[in-house]
């Protein structure tokens, strides 16, 4: 089995793990609802992709949820 012959200096140990960090996700604003999600995939909030609504949103919340939800895209969409 390969054994180092000498020891690695702090600087090269370093430099080394410099690139091992967790980086930020790069977020874009959804066009419809305007909350952060991944790019290229659908907004878990309203449910759009591209214009389209790909995902039933509100068939998955309670009703005391869905008229909350309700009120806040209906409150949206006047303020455009």
């Amino acid at each position: 089995m390969a054994v180092p012959k000498q020891r690695q200096n702090q600087s090269r140990r370093d430099r080394r793990r410099g690139n091992i960090y967790i980086k930020a996700p790069n977020l874009v604003l959804c066009p419809k609802c305007k909350k952060p999600v991944l790019p290229h995939t659908a907004c878990g909030y309203c449910g759009f992709y591209k214009g389209k609504e790909v995902i039933n949103v509100m068939a998955k919340l309670e009703k005391k949820e869905q008229k909350k939800r309700q009120k806040e895209i209906e409150e949206k969409s006047e303020n455009k």
